[in-house]
């Protein structure tokens, strides 16, 4: 379970979410059996997405957030609910990449930098909010910002990280998000920058032992702050079989009776979790009969 943590300034003008994703991302790779810098990619994603998740107030609202920059992992897609609750993959799970100059894992170069990120919201009354937004960089982090700054117009700082151990396991991953609320004037903003002007990365804080909420702490000293009840979130897809079953409806009643003649059967995997649904030539025929009726 994933360890999330929120707080707000005791003046009300600054809010800030820390998450220690480490449980998430090790267990998108257990699905999906990424590569490193695949995973690498994925998990800021999935931490970030869990992260805005976890702000929106209606029960059964949902947050998707899509990064498509033009290179060879493809698209990048994370869903979260408002409980931070993700789920996620990518397109090219397996890419090899050699890494940069550094000896880094060269995500930008994984993602590209000519593309959008598009978000949506669903706040469960059928029309969704949706935003697209030029990516800045393709490192995920500086992307959501972006979007913050170009969408909602909210200063914003979002520091998302996976470190990997020696042999390219994921061992750590986690995420930062900081937002000036509309009431902050320069005093703050000022306050704000040089706190955060020499913040290590949110992996080597935690590499440090430091949990979420010493984070928060760390990311805004020199205020007074005040937490809220800390939340556990996890990797955690929606997938079910009525959902399989809902979707192979809309291709129509004659259509299934073609595909149970043909095949004897639909097997149907989930892009999130891997699991698969299968549906025999029985059911698909009742399946059929029932649309017929509609």
């Amino acid at each position: 379970m994933g360890k999330m943590q929120s707080c707000i300034t005791s003046d009300g003008l600054v809010m800030g979410i820390a998450l220690d994703s480490t449980d998430i991302i090790k267990e998108a790779q257990r699905i999906h059996k990424t590569t490193p810098v695949a995973l690498a990619a994925l998990g800021r994603l999935l931490t970030g997405t869990a992260i805005m998740g976890s702000r929106l107030k209606e029960d059964n609202a949902s947050i998707t957030i899509r990064v498509n920059g033009g290179g060879p992992l493809g698209s990048v897609i994370a869903v979260a609910d408002s409980s931070g609750n993700v789920r996620g993959y990518t397109q090219e799970p397996g890419l090899l990449l050699m890494p940069d100059k550094n000896g880094n894992l060269d995500i930008a170069k994984a993602v590209g930098k000519d593309g959008f990120v598009t978000v949506m919201k669903d706040f469960g009354a059928g029309q969704p909010y949706g935003a697209q937004c030029p990516l800045v960089s393709g490192e995920i982090a500086e992307d959501l910002t972006g979007y913050y700054a170009t969408s909602e117009q909210t200063p914003t700082v979002f520091a998302l990280g996976v470190h990997f151990d020696k042999l390219w396991k994921p061992e750590l991953a986690g995420g930062l998000l900081i937002q000036l609320l509309p009431a902050a004037d320069e005093r703050e903003i000022e306050k704000l920058e040089k706190s955060l002007a020499n913040l290590p990365p949110v992996t080597s804080m935690m590499q440090q032992g430091m949990k979420p909420t010493d984070i928060l702490l760390r990311a805004l000293e020199g205020f007074e702050v005040e937490f809220f009840e800390p939340t556990e979130v996890s990797y955690k897809c929606s997938c079910s079989l009525d959902r399989v079953t809902g979707a192979i409806a809309t291709l129509g009643a004659d259509d299934i009776r073609t595909l149970a003649d043909e095949s004897g059967f639909a097997e149907v995997g989930c892009q999130f979790c891997d699991k698969k649904y299968k549906l025999s030539q029985q059911q698909l025929n009742e399946l059929a009969d029932s649309v017929e009726k509609k």
